[in-house]
């Protein structure tokens, strides 16, 4: 008999398993060198009095065996807030069990219930698994869009 998987909003209790599982997505993802989060961060980013995220764990057998992370951004023509979804991981070992999806209805209702326009994310161009689930979904690709990034010293120069 296969364990049911709890899907429910992460508390300040869950953050260490919030930590493990985005370092096992940073390994998946090839870039462990550049996962220096702490669980001091995501204590002050998810829960703090300032916070700027939230996340969802999925659960089976008391094990948080996926995670969801997004943040909220404003659609500038609309007025109206949009979901950014800046990760979701779920372990192999548990992957094709509805996980994935299960933390993307998630954060579709949470997107419903503040009043969103919409859902949006990114994918690695590499991650065809991702980009297929993606597709099964109903998402759509946004071609026309680049993403730029300033940080480090370029972030610093423009600053000063």
């Amino acid at each position: 008999m296969i364990a049911p998987v709890i899907l429910r909003d992460a508390t300040v209790g869950d953050v260490a398993a919030v930590m493990r599982l985005v370092r096992g997505l940073a390994d998946y993802e090839k870039l462990t060198a550049h996962c220096v989060a702490t669980e001091a961060d995501y204590r002050r980013e998810l829960f703090g009095p300032s916070a700027i995220a939230r996340a969802a764990l999925a659960w089976i057998d008391g094990a948080a065996v996926g995670v969801g992370l997004w943040f909220f951004t404003l659609s500038t023509f609309a007025g109206r807030r949009r979901l950014f979804v800046e990760d979701v991981f779920v372990e192999p070992a548990h992957r094709g069990q509805g996980i994935g999806l299960g933390l993307f209805r998630h954060m579709a209702r949470v997107a419903m219930a503040e009043g969103c326009i919409g859902m949006e994310w990114r994918v690695l161009n590499w991650n065809q698994p991702a980009i297929d689930f993606y597709r099964r979904m109903g998402a759509t690709a946004v071609n026309e869009w680049a993403t730029q990034e300033l940080q480090g010293e370029a972030l610093t120069a423009l600053a000063v």
